[in-house]
């Protein structure tokens, strides 16, 4: 199982930032670095737009001084120009790397989520683990662009606008900005209800997405079990609470910019009280207060932007939070020294131990199955058949006793080393939505002849040679495409190219009907000939020429004995035997 690391207190907004920079933006840099210099040049043009209109108004529309028109003009259209090509750079430059950044962190988040152990996936179901990797990363992916769109743009943009206005009158400045220390203590309890808010939406977003995948994958049983309104009323009151609390947080993330409204409007009115006496005595000229009146408008957005900046930045700390709890999750099955294949396929399980909370699965369980002989393992359904399988992979580790493999622990082996040992056919055969041969290859190298052997002896190429693409047709969503004969006949053809020393065959022809449940035998006796085989069965017609049959009940070995020997015994197996054949 895995487990995470660290304090359990929510980090603070400039760890998880802080964090997010070692870990992803740094390599960056200079990218973001030319973006903030363009971002600068874009600010600053709006405190020298506002500084132009003073000899505008002082020298050609009060002063009459025609010749200024055109010296003037062009200035004010290079800034617009100015203005417009830093803005095309800087968007560019800071949409690559919010788009790399996100990328990268949900690569990172698959490769690190497949590393984990088989407890996390019992508490972290599919759906919720896709709202981490996508939603919550793309939640993340603007946010520095926005962040430094802020303190690139906007706040060089405020401040050289404050700058122009101090450099006409302080006092007009001061009595502008008198109501700033209002929003002080509004702006912190508002960042903390965003991000608890927002930390609470992700976590019902993943429900939802919970719900879509379960749902989208059992239509044929929602269908079947007149389950439409039920499924649909549990989607409805999901995505109704995100509504809600996406509306209460839009709702407070707008008080900030609301509350700069009226601080501005305040400090509007009392510049046009003193400032606009002043000019009608003659203290002060129009261009002042033209100049002055203009900077504190383009002011306006900046401010505004810089006041919903907490509320973004406070999201995006919610979502990071989430993927962070993700990634420092660390796996308790690693690997083992040793990289060398076992000398022999022998399996050996010594009193093991195996529970899931206060659920006993396996207790002391003991048994061997030898190298190159087929062991079948039979019982009622629950009694740890399967879990013998995950143990041997190490999907799992017992709390105690041994698993061996070729005399060594199964912990002391590589884990690459340890799984390249075995080829396995459940009975539910994994497909994914590709070809029939991608199905087969997974990605390994296989010339024709070689596939197309495993294709004949599993019987895939009696369907795949009818379709119009062969096996370049798709398997689609979960191998949905083909019946269930056909999804298992895939999966036996995958095991025979993989072609490993061990085969573990879990109920492995229980989908089949009685014609392909014997081609497929056939195949799977072909695969089994020099191999170290492990049945799972229910259907005991199948493994009565097992080498060794092991009968198990409540995690442990009640008998074992070929078929002949145990059926003599008249025990547990003769007792499965005859409930099922009636003799």
């Amino acid at each position: 199982m895995a487990q995470a690391t660290g304090k359990s207190a929510s980090p603070t907004v400039s760890t998880l930032f802080g964090r997010m920079w070692r870990d992803y933006l740094r390599p960056y840099w200079a990218r973001i670095a030319l973006a903030l210099a363009f971002l600068v040049i874009e600010g600053s043009t709006l405190g020298m737009l506002s500084w132009m209109l003073k000899p505008l108004f002082d020298r050609v529309f009060v002063g009459g001084d025609t010749s200024a028109i055109w010296w003037v003009g062009g200035a004010i259209f290079a800034l617009f120009v100015i203005r417009a090509v830093t803005f095309v750079i800087n968007r560019a430059l800071m949409t690559s790397v919010s788009l790399s950044v996100s990328t990268l962190m949900q690569k990172d988040m698959l490769n690190h989520i497949m590393t984990l152990d088989g407890g996390f996936f019992q508490t972290n179901p599919p759906g919720a683990l896709i709202e981490r990797v996508q939603g919550d990363s793309l939640a993340v992916q603007g946010v520095w662009q926005t962040f430094i769109s802020g303190i690139g743009r906007d706040i060089v943009a405020l401040g050289s606008l404050l700058a122009v206005a101090v450099a006409i009158d302080l006092r007009w400045t001061l009595i502008a900005l008198v109501g700033a220390p209002i929003l002080i203590l509004p702006m912190a309890v508002v960042q903390r209800y965003i991000r608890r808010k927002m930390r609470q939406n992700r976590d019902i977003s993943s429900q939802r997405a919970t719900r879509l995948d379960e749902v989208l994958h059992g239509i044929a049983a929602v269908k079947l079990n007149r389950m439409e309104g039920y499924q649909s009323q549990r989607f409805g009151a999901i995505v109704d609470r995100i509504r809600s609390g996406q509306v209460k947080m839009t709702a407070m993330g707008s008080v900030i910019p609301a509350l700069v409204d009226i601080v501005t409007g305040l400090g509007f009115v009392g510049v046009l009280a003193l400032g606009g006496v002043e000019v009608t005595q003659g203290q002060r000229t129009v261009g002042d207060f033209m100049a002055f009146f203009t900077a504190m408008a383009l002011a306006f957005q900046p401010l505004r932007r810089l006041g919903a900046l907490a509320g973004t930045w406070q999201s995006a700390a919610a979502s990071l939070e989430r993927i962070y709890a993700v990634l420092d999750m660390r796996p308790r099955i690693f690997s083992g020294p040793r990289t060398a294949p076992p000398d022999d396929m022998g399996i050996e399980l010594r009193d093991v131990r195996l529970s899931y909370g206060e659920n006993t699965v396996l207790d002391g369980l003991s048994f061997t199955a030898e190298p190159g002989k087929t062991t079948a393992l039979v019982g009622p359904s629950g009694a740890g058949k399967s879990t013998v399988f995950n143990l041997l992979t190490r999907l799992v580790d017992p709390q105690s006793g041994q698993v061996l493999l070729g005399g060594v622990p199964v912990q002391d082996y590589d884990l690459g080393t340890l799984r390249d040992q075995f080829s396995t056919v459940s009975q539910e055969a994994a497909l994914f939505d590709e070809t029939l041969r991608e199905n087969i290859l997974l990605g390994r190298p296989a010339d024709d002849a070689l596939l197309r052997a495993a294709t004949q002896a599993a019987h895939v190429s009696d369907f795949a040679d009818r379709l119009p693409l062969g096996l370049d047709s798709h398997a689609g969503p979960r191998g949905s495409a083909l019946s269930g004969g056909q999804r298992q006949r895939v999966a036996i053809a995958r095991a025979l190219l993989r072609d490993a020393p061990i085969l573990l065959l879990d109920e492995a022809t229980s989908a089949l009907d009685a014609h392909s449940e014997k081609l497929v035998q056939e195949a799977l006796d072909k695969l089994a000939v020099g191999r170290t085989t492990l049945v799972i069965a229910h259907r005991l017609s199948t493994i009565h020429r097992a080498d060794r049959i092991v009968v198990i009940e409540r995690g442990r070995v009640v008998e074992q004995g070929n078929h002949d020997q145990l059926m003599q015994a008249g025990g547990a197996y003769a007792a499965l035997v005859r409930l099922q054949f009636g003799k």
